[in-house]
């Protein structure tokens, strides 16, 4: 049996596969049971097959386990694959799909990840959920004193100094009860700030230790965090064949809604990564805060933009660009050189 395609629909204990011939039958469908499923794959499908996944949770580490046994990998977004589902959504229709979308000539694939970059990739995630865990703690806390006639500051550096006042505070009106909550709450608020600065600590040791982290910290309003978590998305970015293509994956470009020949231009489309969209946005709109007492093209590009156009469309175009910098500076292994950006 001469396979050259095999779909694989992933699960947790049950896989099904979905295999075509030279002639696209279908000639190999099955459901392979998870601790023998590598051992039915090896048994009966030749080295060299394309293995065609969507590109969900444990597809990377399949991934590097199929292309270490000589199999070629072929990762996709689950939003390509759906087009191709017929009728219902099942298990062996979800696997005929994906064996189908990654036949089409015109069809993205998405880059499979290594080991390193989804440890980096980790660390941003859990640094994330703590932060928004800890504005959810310190909104807990302005409600809860807000009920006993105490307004919290907005800034949550001004909660902290305030929090041991008013526990120190005996005329304020809490009671004994409630000044232990809050003293336990702020207990929580202090932990998770130290968590935080545990993996602000790590991200920083490892952007000195990673020399394409490092040259990426070269660009005006790109430091440690945003140039760890753009590595750990894109790796050394060749899955993409230019600096625009990167900026359109991040959803940086405008969305169109084009008909009959009149082309409209509408906000940019927030494609792809939030967290990563996210930083670049702000290390561009604090790029763009001191760009008025830099002279490099970059900056005076920037400030010429702002001039012109509203300051939220200047920092997106901004982050466009360095998003593009940054692709040249991956893919190429070079240093950032102000003198070749185009103004």
């Amino acid at each position: 049996m001469k396979l050259t395609r095999v779909g694989v629909d992933l699960a947790k204990q049950v896989f099904q596969v979905h295999g075509v011939d030279r002639a696209e039958r279908p000639a190999w469908c099955k459901r392979l049971k998870r601790a023998r499923w590598i051992a039915d794959l090896e048994r009966d499908v030749e080295p060299g097959c394309e293995i065609g996944m969507e590109a969900c949770g444990g597809a990377h580490h399949w991934a590097r386990v199929l292309c270490a046994k000589g199999y070629r990998v072929k990762l996709i977004a689950p939003q390509f694959v759906k087009p191709y589902v017929k009728t219902n959504k099942t298990d062996a229709n979800e696997a005929e799909a994906i064996c189908e979308a990654m036949s089409r000539p015109s069809m993205r694939f998405v880059a499979m990840k290594t080991v390193e970059q989804q440890d980096l990739q980790a660390v941003h995630r859990v640094r994330s959920s703590l932060i928004r865990e800890r504005t959810a703690k310190a909104n807990q806390l302005r409600g809860l004193v807000y009920e006993y006639g105490l307004v919290a500051p907005r800034e949550i550096s001004s909660l902290r100094r305030a929090l041991p006042e008013w526990l120190e505070d005996a005329e304020n009106g809490l009671t004994v009860r409630f000044r232990a909550l809050l003293a336990g709450l702020y207990r929580d608020l202090q932990q998770l700030d130290e968590r935080v600065r545990e993996l602000d600590r790590e991200i920083a040791t490892i952007a000195r230790e990673h020399e394409p982290i490092g040259r990426l910290q070269q660009l005006t309003g790109i430091g440690p965090l945003t140039a760890s978590a753009l590595y750990a998305l894109v790796g050394d970015a060749r899955q993409y064949r230019n600096g625009r293509e990167l900026a359109v994956a991040l959803g940086l470009t405008p969305r169109q809604h084009s008909s009959g020949g009149k082309e409209k231009l509408l906000g940019i489309s927030k494609r792809g990564d939030k967290y990563v969209r996210t930083l670049l946005i702000h290390g561009a709109r604090s790029a763009l805060r001191v760009a008025p007492n830099k002279t490099d093209r970059i900056s005076c590009w920037a400030v010429t933009l702002a001039e012109r156009s509203h300051p939220n469309v200047a920092t997106a175009a901004l982050a466009n660009k360095l998003a593009r910098i940054a692709w040249a500076m991956l893919r190429h292994g070079t240093n950032y050189e102000a003198e070749h950006v185009a103004a």
